[in-house]
């Protein structure tokens, strides 16, 4: 580590420490099926994967959210925390190293959850100042917006599951300009069992069938990420998306703007289609106050219906701010709200949560703080 990634992870733990997040650090070796199956594809296939010597498969971690949140479900249960952390974190990104260092924050278990999105994106903004550093925008999205609009249009499970994953990877033409698939031979009884269930049944049948056949992980892909796309797989054997679905779907994810301009947009195609999304809007309209009235200039933030990170698990609320210069559009630092993580690692009840990784490599590099 470098003088001025050093001096980078101090001004954040200092602001980190001052706005009272404990300093947590989880062990660098992990349970790769954790990852496997929560992280999404994106990062799966950029692990750095082991095995101990009883053959289970470990990483080294990739990242940092899952690691604080299976120390926080070890030592509190579903209680309320807020941490932060610096260290290495390990995955292959093109033309940059597989080992760099990430410091951020992880806010657990608040049920003020507008508030907790606010105070994040403002800590994040606030440490960029501290840092000297001039970023290049800051972009916000809302998965919980785009899970109301697909709810309301009626979306069959199976292909909603498969829309937001398209969504998420830059990929949402595929579906939405797609005709349905033709009838899929390949499996053909196991996808007719699965079409129309209850997504965690089928989800919990398609393991089991895999289980009975002596099958853990095929390719690196665990036992729910195989059961995942063969209920993806059965989705297009339906009627996928109807042409009104589509069409909403493709004028919200069109919309762009800052917060206030977009809720105006949202509503008004809403109350056109016809669709109750009110409750959704009403959080993302509460969480835009609640920035105002931390100082943050809400007309400066440009959020896009379109706009998603490469991690699965995010449920809400997302943001980040990319860097400038030769380096541009990296992110700087990015987060967001992911309320179903916690108990899908165990938790016996939701657990809302938010939080935001700075890539210290990028930060330190940036003239402002080099210099």
């Amino acid at each position: 580590m470098n003088a001025s990634e050093t001096r980078a992870e101090e001004i954040l733990l200092g602001l980190f420490d001052r706005e009272g997040y404990a300093p947590l650090e989880p062990p660098v070796l992990q349970p790769a099926e954790v990852f496997l199956d929560l992280s999404g594809e994106d990062i799966r296939r950029r692990m750095f994967v082991t095995s101990d010597a009883q053959g289970a498969e470990l990483c080294l971690r990739p990242e940092y959210t899952i690691p604080v949140c299976r120390a926080h479900l070890a030592a509190h249960g579903t209680g309320s925390a807020a941490y932060c952390y610096r260290g290495p974190v390990f995955r292959l990104r093109a033309g940059e190293t597989g080992e760099f260092r990430q410091a951020g924050i992880e806010s657990i278990g608040r049920a003020d959850v507008a508030a907790a999105d606010a105070e994040v994106l403002a800590l994040a903004l606030e440490a960029l100042d501290a840092l000297g550093i001039a970023h290049g925008g800051v972009k916000l999205g809302d998965v919980g917006l785009l899970e109301a609009m697909i709810d309301a249009l009626g979306v069959a499970p199976a292909t909603k599951s498969r829309l937001i994953r398209a969504i998420v990877s830059g990929h949402a033409a595929t579906i939405l300009e797609a005709e349905p698939a033709p009838d899929l031979v390949e499996h053909a009884g196991l996808l007719a069992a699965l079409e129309g269930q209850d997504p965690q049944a089928a989800h919990a049948f398609v393991e089991d069938v895999l289980a009975i056949a002596g099958i853990s992980t095929v390719g690196g892909r665990s036992a729910g990420e195989i059961a995942e796309r063969f209920l993806a797989r059965a989705g297009r054997r339906g009627n996928g998306l109807s042409a009104e679905a589509r069409d909403v779907l493709s004028a919200y994810l069109a919309i762009s703007g800052d917060p206030d301009d977009v809720a105006g947009r949202v509503r008004d195609l809403a109350g056109q289609a016809g669709l109750a999304v009110e409750p959704a809007l009403a959080l993302f309209e509460e969480r835009t106050g609640f920035l105002a009235a931390r100082g943050v200039d809400v007309s400066a933030l440009a959020f896009r219906a379109d706009f998603a990170r490469n991690l699965d698990y995010y449920t809400g609320f997302i943001f980040e701010a990319v860097s400038t210069g030769e380096s541009g559009g990296k992110p700087l630092v990015g987060g967001g709200r992911y309320d179903r993580l916690l108990t899908r690692l165990g938790a016996h009840e939701p657990v809302p949560a938010v939080g935001c990784s700075f890539w210290i490599d990028r930060i330190a590099a940036s003239p402002e703080v080099a210099r």
